[in-house]
């Protein structure tokens, strides 16, 4: 299988929302992550992008060994650079280049993050991928999967989402949707790069996305979920915990 590389036509802005991103997700992964005994395995990081999830779950279980996988080369680049630039990650953080679905996975895992990955995988492949998930997982162990919010398609106006300055030159990303299919939205990106004033770039990526709430997550995985309460309006659309 070939994975598509849904991120490295945009992949030099990703951290530009991804900081903000992760400012909203971060206290749901303490939150879901609190206390977790980590002797089981590692955390697996799933679709790790450029790490910055992965940090984050280091920074909360400093005893914790992680699995990042990512299947994208530019992204993956920004990810081994991350971890090697730190001393804390270096040791503790194991990049591999697999796709979900054909992850080499350990006996044993502690817990597992999917985060912007789970819409990506086709249905038959996610019930496959939980199944062996749970496999790897002890009794009470979480996964944690963050869904894009929209539970079924509808049309979504392009509106901008972020707005950033680095330098001389102010950047901006503006996002739409549309339904493509049943279950299926497509989403439109552009960034946009200014220069005193003047647009002087712009950058256009699309992609499909299944969407689902956190019920199918239930009837996909035969698990326990529950969806993790939002601490405020600008925090990530939804994430659900599946426990094994």
């Amino acid at each position: 299988m070939t994975a598509t590389d849904y991120y490295s036509p945009a992949a030099e802005f990703f951290d530009l929302v991804g900081h903000r991103h992760l400012a909203s997700s971060a206290p749901a992964l303490r939150t879901a992550l609190a206390g977790l005994d980590t002797s089981h395995g590692p955390i697996l990081d799933i679709g790790a992008g450029s790490g910055l999830v992965t940090a984050t779950i280091a920074g909360l279980l400093p005893s914790a060994r992680i699995v990042s996988a990512e299947p994208s080369p530019v992204m993956r680049a920004v990810l081994t650079s991350r971890v090697f630039s730190d001393p804390r990650l270096r040791e503790r953080v194991t990049v591999v280049p697999e796709p979900a679905q054909e992850l080499r996975l350990p006996e044993s895992l502690s817990a597992v993050v999917i985060f912007g990955v789970a819409g990506h995988i086709p249905r038959p492949e996610r019930v496959a991928l939980w199944r062996r998930l749970a496999a790897c997982l002890p009794p009470g162990a979480p996964i944690l999967v963050e869904l894009m919010g929209v539970d079924s398609p509808r049309r979504i106006p392009f509106v901008r989402m972020c707005r950033e300055t680095l330098g001389e030159q102010v950047y901006e990303w503006w996002i739409s949707g549309e339904p493509a299919g049943e279950g299926v939205m497509r989403w439109r990106t552009e960034w946009r790069v200014f220069h005193d004033g003047r647009r002087v770039r712009t950058v256009e990526d699309e992609y499909d996305w299944e969407t689902f709430g956190v019920e199918r997550l239930a009837e996909e995985s035969g698990m326990t979920v529950r969806r993790l309460e939002q601490p405020s309006r600008e925090s990530t659309p939804e994430i659900g915990v599946l426990i094994r």
